[in-house]
């Protein structure tokens, strides 16, 4: 008989708990973060670990437990085989992951990689992430554009690098008509927002279209230019009322690999919102700008760092209220179809042969 546990390791800093008890509420979406815990379906026992930062003896000890053992790969199996026992822990990102490593190791141990790749990238010493990754069973990104990069970060005889792309929850952020009053949004504060291009495009766009309501929730201390008002952190439950009143949703990125600006794409997207968002590698994943076969127009895309570019073509879309129109049901198409959570789950279960 099978019998598989999987034990998701959260940082304790997520307060699980609490996020179930608000998701009850309404007020966030997916009961756990991510909606892990749609990986229910395909297991025995799911369980949530909150890990905290481990002191310098648990990491220690935790580097020599494993030292020496080959990390156990994902299994595979026909159809009509019997699954074997398998004890697993995964965590979302590489900074859970080390600390997995020290609160629940298993015999089968998996991690997506979010920051790594562009950290190595510039040039910063990763040398101790380096060394988690590769105890770990296997990995995955979601964007395409890290996918060699973490290859060749873990080295000759790595764990596999598997790659699938992210999902929202789409019955949370639900589809909106386009709204009668022009607004302008963008969210989000990640190390690779590039705040100053931002405000020099929505600066301009204000001298465009002064009728026009700008609003950028940052955590940046650089000063907004005329016509931008900007907000601190908002809650799940106002951000879904922000992308309902919006127009259109800025965001514009430095270049990165781990396609900055993947969740408040498709969080928009869901919303039927147009998205203009700077042309990094592995955005293309998530935002389509121009059709391609099947898939629906979702935005538009701008080189990196080109606030002329970027205000041009907001503002091409404020004047063009049928393309806005049709970039938003495209997006809500492709959330629904393809890029929800549910999708991504299957995709994930997939990835560690579940």
């Amino acid at each position: 008989m099978s019998d598989v546990t999987l034990d998701i390791a959260f940082p304790v800093e997520r307060h699980v708990d609490d996020w179930q008890y608000r998701h009850a509420q309404g007020k966030v979406p997916g009961f756990w973060p991510y909606g892990l815990d749609g990986l229910g379906r395909y297991v025995d026992r799911l369980r949530a670990q909150a890990v905290a930062e481990p002191d310098t003896l648990a990491r220690a000890r935790a580097r020599l437990t494993r030292r020496g053992r080959h990390p156990e790969p994902a299994l595979r199996w026909n159809a009509g085989e019997t699954r074997p026992t398998r004890d697993i822990a995964l965590s979302w990102d590489e900074n859970a992951a080390r600390r997995m490593l020290a609160a629940c190791p298993r015999p089968e141990m998996y991690c997506g990689v979010i920051w790594a790749t562009d950290a190595a990238a510039r040039g910063a010493d990763i040398s101790a992430i380096r060394r988690v990754l590769r105890l770990m069973s296997g990995m995955w990104v979601i964007s395409s554009g890290q996918q060699a990069a973490l290859v060749e970060l873990v080295g000759e005889n790595g764990p596999p690098v598997g790659f699938f792309r992210f999902g929202v929850d789409e019955t949370f952020f639900t589809f909106h008509r386009p709204p009668t009053t022009p607004l302008v949004l963008s969210i989000g504060g990640d190390r690779d927002r590039d705040t100053e291009t931002l405000f020099a495009a929505l600066g301009r766009v204000h001298e465009l279209a002064p009728e026009t309501e700008i609003v950028v929730q940052t955590s940046s201390t650089l000063p907004p230019p005329a016509g931008v008002r900007t907000i601190e952190r908002v809650s799940h439950v106002e951000l879904a009322a922000l992308y309902a009143r919006a127009s259109v949703v800025a965001i514009a990125t430095r270049q990165n690999l781990h396609a900055s600006g993947m969740t408040v794409s498709l969080e928009a997207m869901a919303s039927g919102r147009p998205v203009v968002i700077s042309d990094t590698p592995g955005i293309r994943d998530y935002v389509q700008g121009s059709p391609i076969g099947r898939s629906p127009q979702t935005g538009l895309l701008v080189p990196v760092g080109d606030a002329g570019a970027m205000a041009a073509q907001i503002v091409a879309l404020l004047n063009d209220p049928e393309l806005c129109a049709a970039l938003g049901r495209g997006g809500r198409q492709v959330v629904e179809t393809e890029l929800n959570t549910t999708h991504m789950v299957r995709e994930l279960a997939a990835f560690i042969g579940l």
